[in-house]
């Protein structure tokens, strides 16, 4: 080159930016500009001339010769570049990564290269760090989220594979969508406005957020927002970490219930250290029963709740067995004293437990209180039904005395009219004439009030099965009261003594009723022919009847022998019969079987009566039965 010329390249060597070495074909160093001196440290007088292998590696330099050659070749009469990256050497020894593009020329048909040259080491070391980075992110545990928040609705633009196995979404149904789609329809947790807050402000936040995986499963996430700024300050991405704690929820989850339990139950709860005796913890039932406070309780030993104890005793008793492991639980009653001096019942349950590696003793004590009054009462019941026993065994004793006394009468009552009825049909036989009419209307007349005295006993004793098996069946019918007062007077009369009168009630013509018009003529029947029974001859029976509030009141009141004041509480019981009526006919089941009666068709029966004065019997009944 002539002087002029040289000068002029050397000019254009120092210009260009990239570091500049030209080779001849032999690879000889023949030119290097600044910046290849400050690349590989060499000044231009230390390496023009030297071969190219000086700025190589070692291990390169056979691999070099080689594509060197070939290069040379293949584009030796072409003015094309080629990249690629390789590995330089410096004056220091170190290896530097080094990107080289070749160009090759001729002067003087002299083949040259010239290789313009850049240090990659920031860059490598850049995508290096990247490589890495991204590596890191994908192999870790936690799911990471990078989103755009420079974009509408701050989309997705990266998710690692933690991730995508958490949640079961691949990478193309994430990116470019907002995460709230992890909540599916959950979108009321209190702590997405946590989340929304902090995106708002630029700040970073910490939630624990119930998310929806792709099969819909649930999972609880916790989940920590970072944002990240540019040169600027303005926030261009955020990195969500996702965790997934669902088994750390559940515990807590279900820490909290055992808790709530402890300390919700109704049964006081204590933890006491198994060495000092000392209250650790005590629920809230054991506090409310007690009156103490937390802070008291945990002051004081189980001996604190009690009056006056052997504490020696009482430990080698309860607490030793479960320390030393002789037994597994202890259970005993014993009686606690409150903070304010009042005492109660309880049954303890010990176990030997461990709480961070000490021995602790939880004792579960039952206030029995209820169930010692309840063992109170029932042994007072049980007395009280003993006495109730001996009293039912004594009117059943009674009772059977009745009936024995029943049949007895029954004998009595029908052998009475059968022999008065035999009589008279033997002695009617011996009157054949005419003349002896009269005795022979006698006889026929005893023989028919023998007939329907009977009669009204049968029907008594039927009345009393009926009731007795439940089979009464009432027929209710409209019917005039007069209808039947008039049918009970008529057979009445038959049976009337001698002297005696029934005075018949006024005004009962326009009294009518809805009831059981059988029923209601059995009942006056009854009562009816007890006054005529029970009255001496020339006497009154009066029947009075009134009308009131619905009901019909019917009094029968005679002039006859009355009832002893003691025997007035039984008139109504079956088979029951005053003393002062022992040697008169009868079965003592009228009055009960009329009350059954009127109290099924919601009516009443009352009794007064003086003895040798008369009695008066009153019914009230209503005027028409409404079921």
């Amino acid at each position: 080159m002539i002087r002029q010329d040289q000068e002029i390249f050397n000019i254009l060597l120092e210009t260009v930016s990239e570091a500049v070495i030209i080779v001849n074909q032999n690879q000889k160093i023949m030119e290097v500009n600044r910046s290849a001196e400050v690349i590989f440290g060499y000044d231009s007088s230390e390496i023009k001339g030297k071969p190219l292998n000086i700025l190589l590696p070692s291990n390169y330099h056979d691999s070099h010769k080689a594509l060197f050659k070939k290069f040379i070749e293949q584009n030796g009469q072409k003015k094309m570049a080629k990249s690629m990256d390789v590995y330089g050497l410096n004056k220091l020894g170190d290896i530097i990564p080094i990107e080289v593009q070749l160009n090759p020329f001729k002067i003087y048909d002299k083949t040259y290269v010239m290789a313009l040259i850049k240090d990659v080491s920031r860059q490598k070391e850049t995508e290096y760090d990247y490589m890495l980075r991204s590596k890191a992110l994908e192999s870790a545990s936690n799911g990471i989220i990078i989103t755009d928040a420079l974009r509408p609705d701050n989309p997705i633009i990266y998710c690692n594979r933690a991730f995508t196995k958490l949640t079961g979404y691949s990478s193309k149904e994430v990116i470019n969508k907002n995460c709230r789609f992890l909540q599916g329809e959950d979108r009321a947790q209190k702590e997405l406005n946590k989340v929304r807050k902090a995106i708002k402000k630029g700040e970073s936040c910490l939630v624990t957020l119930r998310n929806y995986r792709k099969d819909g499963t649930l999972f609880w996430n916790d989940l920590y927002i970072t944002p990240i700024k540019n040169d600027k300050g303005t926030i261009t991405h955020f990195i969500g970490i996702q965790n997934d704690v669902t088994d750390r929820v559940k515990s807590e989850e279900e820490r909290n219930h055992l808790a709530a339990i402890f300390n919700e139950s109704l049964n006081e709860i204590y933890v006491f250290d198994a060495n000092t005796l000392l209250f650790l913890s005590a629920n809230t039932g054991a506090l409310n029963n007690l009156g103490y406070s937390e802070a008291e309780i945990k002051k004081m030993t189980p001996f604190d709740l009690k009056n006056e104890v052997d504490k020696e005793s009482y430990r080698k008793a309860y607490f030793d067995p479960l320390t030393t492991k002789a037994k597994e639980k202890v259970e005993y009653e014993t009686i606690h004293v409150r903070k304010d001096g009042t005492v109660y019942p309880v049954n303890v349950h010990l176990q030997l437990s461990y709480l961070n590696e000490k021995p602790v003793l939880v004792a579960i004590v039952l206030d029995i209180t209820e169930q010692k009054n309840y063992l109170q009462k029932l042994e007072k019941t049980v007395e009280e039904r003993t006495a109730q026993l001996s009293v039912a065994l004594s009117k059943e004793k009674e009772l059977n005395e009745l009936k024995t006394k029943f049949l007895s009468l029954v004998s009595h009552e029908f052998k009475t009219p059968l022999s008065g009825i035999s009589t008279s049909v033997m002695l009617l036989e011996k009157y054949k004439k005419a003349t002896e009419q009269n005795k022979r209307d006698k006889h026929l007349s005893t023989i028919k009030e023998k007939v329907q005295y009977l009669n009204a006993i049968l029907n008594d004793f039927l009345s009393i099965e009926h009731i007795e098996l439940g089979n009464v069946s009432y027929k209710f019918s409209e019917f005039k009261l007069s209808k039947v007062i008039n049918e009970v007077v008529y057979n009445a009369n038959m049976l009337l003594k001698e002297g005696q009168h029934i005075k018949y009630p006024d005004n009962i013509d326009d009294i009518t009723m809805y009831q059981d018009e059988r029923i209601i003529e059995l009942i006056l029947t009854n009562i009816v022919l007890n006054a005529i029974k029970y009255s001496n001859d020339n006497s009154t029976i009066f029947i009075k009847v009134g009308q009131k509030n619905g009901f019909i009141k019917v009094e029968v009141k005679d002039e006859g022998i009355g009832i002893p004041k003691d025997d007035l509480d039984n008139v109504f019981t079956r088979y029951f019969r005053a003393e002062n009526v022992l040697n008169v006919q009868g079965t003592g089941i009228g009055l009960n079987i009329a009350k059954t009666h009127l109290e099924n068709l919601g009516g009443i029966i009352s009794l007064k009566s003086e003895e040798h004065k008369g009695t008066t019997v009153t019914i009230e009944i209503p005027t028409r039965y409404d079921g």
